[in-house]
């Protein structure tokens, strides 16, 4: 109950949750039948770049300001069609390109929601639960719970619309919270098997993270679905378990070509918001085998050695 996304709002990690989040929400709007996005940790929902909170620790500066805004340099070819979601919603809030708000997941699906599709986001903070009904406004299609977040995941599935993407971000302030990601999976899957599922989990220390990505694609196999999708954003090669490294997603029935889009922006993502030059990426069909666990990577700065572990 302690933390505080505003402090956080705009880093590498959210760009890269954000930028997935925004694929699978294009990805949904391909299909006129309505989709429900449910939201387990969503926090106050908008963010002000300019208030101390974001100028403190001024995380935003080394995550979206590389690539959004009058101070990003332009980007690669092949790129900014990946990013026109995400941007899209991030050029609605901020005129003529500045980078001054940044928006939350809830607002992210919000955005993307049509006439008949709905988003349920919970925040337990009390604070930030009264910020986000503001955020959100008097939009109908927008249910805003203030619970436990898995108690409000199990209440929310099976969705009627029987289309749903489900994000799972929770604040790591508590131990033991990979393993109740895990949980919650089981439980929803045995709920409702055919959503996107997105996981977000800061990276440390690779030995937690490896026992959570098998435990995961453990899950996954369990109910015969396709192996888990594992996308991760290194800052630097992960040598000191003290600081955060990196972040990652774990995305179960991932749309259908967000492999191949996310393959072409993480090198650049990477590049720019790494430690200096090392920064790097990894993307694969994450399997619980004895091969997938040696945790093949693609570094983006020249001369890094792939190792499972660097």
């Amino acid at each position: 109950m302690n933390y505080r996304h505003a402090y956080h709002a705009g880093n590498f990690g959210d760009v890269l949750k954000h930028v997935a989040l925004s694929l699978c929400l294009a990805h949904m709007r391909r299909k006129e039948t309505p989709f429900r996005v449910i939201d387990t940790h969503a926090g106050s929902g908008l963010y002000r770049l300019d208030r101390s909170e974001a100028e403190k620790t001024g995380e935003w500066r080394a995550g979206i300001a590389r690539i959004y805004g009058p101070d990003a340099d332009p980007l690669p070819d092949g790129v900014s069609d990946v990013l026109a979601p995400y941007f899209g919603t991030l050029g609605a809030l901020n005129a003529a390109a500045r980078l001054a708000v940044y928006p939350g997941s809830p607002i992210i699906a919000q955005y993307a929601l049509r006439q008949g599709d709905a988003l349920v986001a919970n925040e337990l903070h009390p604070d930030d639960c009264t910020a986000l009904k503001a955020a959100l406004g008097n939009d109908r299609k927008c249910r805003v719970t203030s619970i436990d977040a898995y108690t409000a995941l199990k209440a929310s599935l099976p969705p009627k619309e029987r289309r749903a993407i489900v994000l799972i971000d929770p604040p790591f302030e508590e131990a033991g919270e990979l393993v109740r990601m895990t949980d919650a999976l089981r439980d929803a899957l045995g709920r409702f098997e055919t959503g996107i599922y997105l996981l977000w989990y800061p990276i440390k220390d690779e030995k937690p993270i490896t026992r959570f990505c098998r435990k995961i694609s453990e899950v996954v196999a369990e109910r015969g679905l396709d192996p888990v999708l594992r996308v991760e954003l290194l800052l630097r090669p992960l040598r000191n378990p003290l600081l955060l490294n990196g972040a990652g997603l774990l995305i179960v029935n991932a749309p259908y070509l967000l492999k191949e889009q996310l393959e072409t922006i993480l090198p650049m993502l990477a590049k720019r918001m790494g430690d200096g030059q090392k920064g790097w990426h990894r993307i694969d069909q994450f399997a619980s085998t004895k091969q997938s666990d040696s945790l093949v990577t693609t570094p983006t700065e020249r001369g890094h050695k792939r190792s499972k572990h660097d």
